[in-house]
This record gives C-alpha cells, sequence and structure tokens, in this order.
C-alpha cells in the first residue's frame, strides 16, 4: 500500500483496528516506545523480543500485546506529536506545543494554502499538511539539497507527500505563489525576506516566524512595520508537565521552557485617507521612520 495518497495518509487512518500499511505505535515497558509501518509478512525486532506484524494487524488499538518472550506492549496510533518527535532529523525540530499554536494562531486548516520557507527536517511541512487536508495545498522552498531530500522522506513516511510541493531554490528573487493564506518563515534572517514574502501573501494573510533571540526579534520587527504589517504580536509558549497521581499532584521535575520566540503579523493594505492613520498607527502598521 502506498502511503502517498492525500485521501488517505498513514497518520491516523479512521479505523478501530490496525490495518497493512498502518504507523502504529509500540508502547512498552517504562514507557519505551517505537514507531513502525505495518506491513504483512515483516517482523520488529527489540531487545525485548520480536514482534510479527501478522500479528498486529487487525487487531484493535489500544489492546495488549506481546513479544516472542512475553514482554508487553500497547499497540496505539501514534499521534503527530509523537510522530515529529520521533522524525528522522539533522537540525532541531519545532516542538508540539510551539506547532499547535502556531496552526491555530494562523488559522491554518482544510482547504488553506500554506507558503514555508526553511523545510528543514519538515517538521512543520508534515503539521501543515495534517491540518490543510486533501483540498489544501503546502508549498516548501529550501536550499539545502540533502535537507528537502530528508524532509521528503519524512512526507512519504507517513503519507503526505501528496500535499506538498517541494522546491528547491534561493528565495532571495521571491516566490512563486501571490496567494497565500499563511506563511511560515523558518530562517535565521528572516528580515532580509519580508518584501518577497508579502508578495507572496493574499491581503489579510498571517506570517509567522520562530527565532531563537532578541536581536533577530527585534530587526524582524523594524521590517515588518516597514513593509506595512499589522496586528503584530511576540510570545512564547511554556509547558509544564504534572505528575499524574492523584494522592500527590505535582509539578514534574523537568518543564518544556523557552524554546524560541513566536512573532505573527498580518499583512495589510495601508490607505491615504487620514482618517485611517490612528488606526494604523494602534495596530503598529505605520512605517517606523514615519514615512
Amino acid at each position: 500500500m502506498s502511503f502517498d495518497d492525500a485521501t488517505s495518509p498513514a497518520i491516523g487512518r479512521i479505523s478501530n483496528i490496525a490495518r497493512d500499511g498502518d504507523l502504529a505505535e509500540l508502547v512498552g515497558l517504562r514507557h519505551k516506545h517505537f514507531i513502525i509501518t505495518l506491513k504483512a509478512g515483516t517482523k520488529f525486532e527489540t531487545h525485548r523480543g520480536v514482534i510479527q506484524h501478522d500479528d498486529l494487524i487487525g487487531k484493535a488499538w489500544g489492546t495488549q500485546v506481546f513479544s516472542h518472550l512475553g514482554a508487553p506492549f500497547f499497540l496505539l496510533q501514534p499521534s503527530l506529536a509523537d510522530l515529529l518527535t520521533d522524525l528522522p532529523r539533522s537540525t532541531q525540530i519545532l516542538y508540539p506545543k510551539d506547532i499547535g499554536f502556531i496552526l491555530v494562531t494562523m488559522g491554518i486548516g482544510p482547504g488553506k494554502k500554506v507558503i514555508e520557507a526553511g523545510t528543514g527536517s519538515g517538521s512543520m511541512t508534515i503539521a501543515m499538511a495534517y491540518a490543510i487536508g486533501a483540498e489544501g495545498r503546502v508549498i516548501s522552498y529550501e536550499i539545502r539539497p540533502d535537507m528537502q531530500n530528508l524532509a521528503k522522506k519524512n512526507l512519504e513516511r507517513v503519507g503526505l507527500a501528496s500535499r506538498v510541493d517541494l522546491k528547491l531554490r534561493d528565495i532571495q528573487s521571491g516566490f512563486d505563489e501571490t496567494d497565500g493564506d499563511a506563511f511560515f518563515l523558518d530562517l535565521p534572517n528572516p528580515y532580509d525576506y519580508i518584501p518577497q514574502v508579502r508578495a507572496a501573501l493574499k491581503p489579510g494573510g498571517f506570517l509567522c516566524s520562530l527565532l531563537p533571540t532578541v536581536n533577530q526579534v527585534e530587526q524582524l520587527l523594524v521590517a515588518l512595520r516597514r513593509e506595512h504589517f499589522a496586528f503584530i504580536e511576540v510570545c512564547e509558549i511554556l509547558v509544564r508537565y504534572y505528575k499524574a497521581e492523584p494522592n500527590r499532584l505535582r509539578p514534574t521535575d523537568r518543564m518544556v521552557a523557552h524554546t524560541g520566540f513566536l512573532i505573527f503579523a498580518r499583512k495589510i493594505e495601508p490607505g491615504e485617507d487620514e482618517r485611517g492613520k490612528e488606526l494604523e498607527k494602534e495596530i503598529d502598521s505605520a512605517d517606523v521612520f514615519g514615512h
């Protein structure tokens, strides 16, 4: 079964039982987990024993299975977060806490056209392709052939490659698109490409960038105001987990704290009517140089 099927991605197929071609997660003792692609006639080998794929296919999700040594596992459908943290990668990937907030804030959903610059290992590309559904489109630009190849393999693994156009080139000359609903700019110097991004977005379109340092954020804010982006917001997402013990509920010893600054903005069309100047100033779209 091919995973490259826009109507039936390998991730999250609607079924109560595990089927040939599904992505499956095996969770064993001490929460050790493995994500595999089920294929009839093959086997999965672990230090806790061998599990035949044929013994998994046809079983209900959420049930227990055992290796030939008797080691127990739960058979689960992996979540998007599970898949993204398990992806083969050669660069730092985005955390689910940031990805989820980006998708919701930019309104990325079924049928949307989303553009990305900086494909990397493809974690954000996969999340966006999952969100836009079979009728949407993700266009992702990358300048490094090795990274694009890795992202392509990751997309194929989860069955979402058919929803994504991968383009290999320097974005200095701009983008082919002019009507993007949203743009995720994942580069260390996003402030150098804001005019190109503006040209690729439809009026009112969303922009998001993720940056690690305050200095980079400051430069981006200047560029956004200069290019007439408005409704600019800067935030960070912190996640604290708790030990799920009813009689001694307390925070875990570690938390996922600062991973980067998220910068959001929207493309607007500035007007000449003096009655609108106060509103433009209020939403931070005025040119920082007073022009």
